[in-house]
């Protein structure tokens, strides 16, 4: 099955990138990484008679760390090179668990965590982490910039807040604060071949033996990656326990909005955010430096 007939440009500034969407939208596409899109041309469920590639932007591909600002992730940084920077291992690891569970080696080899977050798909593996770090996303268009939270980033399956006029250019994450951790916890049905069926991340903040603060993200289990705001209601404030750990998984399963698919059904996805939910806390609890 062939790609639709389109033009291509490769502007080598920003600029110029927005330009084009300016005078071409709506129908052009951004393409960093192409494994997303490309799919997507050859089922023809998308016909761009405009595609422009990222690939020559300065500076889009750079990862940086400073502590006032936090982690910065361009747009055109690979998944792969997420996955295996030092800094983010050392300081988030979490992200790079997710990075280097997206896909096989040839699309983390390729894809990237802007395209990735851009496709807004309800099983996106890094968008739960992302959330859970309380990233922000950084849109331009010719005439502003913008950004938006991560967590109010996506509309709905494939949807995102993302005007047609508009290409995102990086992500930043806060500078994790002392006595926090977090886990990144997926299951799929034939390990990281597959699309993930369920996705937990768990952002705690833990004061001496009590939960100071927490994010319970959850994905592949509602149309975007939601936050479990009954399960963060359940530990905030509480001294932690295995019994509070225990509730708090119960009431991310309640949160969940899952439905059955070729991947997996419903009800085992509602049994494996509880599953996941306890995993993720305690893992986050211990990054923390809480002992149980």
């Amino acid at each position: 099955m062939g790609l639709p007939r389109f033009e291509y440009y490769a502007p080598d500034n920003i600029e110029e990138v927005c330009r084009i969407l300016k005078e071409r939208a709506p129908d052009v596409r951004v393409m960093a990484g192409g494994t997303d899109l490309l799919i997507k041309m050859k089922k023809k469920t998308v016909r761009p008679s405009v595609i422009i590639g990222l690939k020559r932007v300065p500076g889009l591909n750079e990862i940086t760390f400073k502590q006032k600002q936090g982690l910065k992730i361009g747009a055109t940084a690979l998944l792969s090179d997420v996955a295996g920077n030092s800094v983010i291992k050392r300081r988030y690891p979490a992200i790079s668990t997710a990075a280097s569970n997206t896909g096989t080696v040839q699309i983390r080899n390729m894809g990237t965590v802007a395209g990735n977050l851009c496709n807004a798909s309800p099983s996106a593996d890094n968008a739960p982490t992302l959330i859970a770090y309380g990233a922000k996303v950084f849109l331009k268009s010719l005439n502003e910039e913008r950004e938006v939270l991560l967590e109010d980033f996506f509309t709905g399956p494939g949807e995102t807040v993302m005007r047609d006029d508009e290409v995102m250019t990086h992500l930043l994450v806060p500078s994790p604060e002392p006595h926090t951790g977090c886990s990144y916890q997926a299951i799929s049905r034939r390990s990281k071949v597959d699309i993930s069926a369920v996705i937990v991340s768990a952002y705690i903040k833990v004061n001496k033996d009590k939960c100071q603060e927490a994010r319970i993200v959850l994905g592949a289990v509602a149309p975007t990656p939601i936050r479990s705001k009954g399960a963060e209601r359940c530990l905030i404030g509480k001294r932690l326990t295995e019994r509070l750990i225990e509730r708090a998984s119960e009431r991310a399963m309640k949160d969940a909005r899952p439905i059955t698919d070729m991947r997996a059904t419903k009800e085992y996805r509602r049994q494996m955010v509880g599953v996941l939910s306890k995993r993720a806390i305690y893992e986050a609890c211990r990054m923390a430096g809480f002992k149980f």
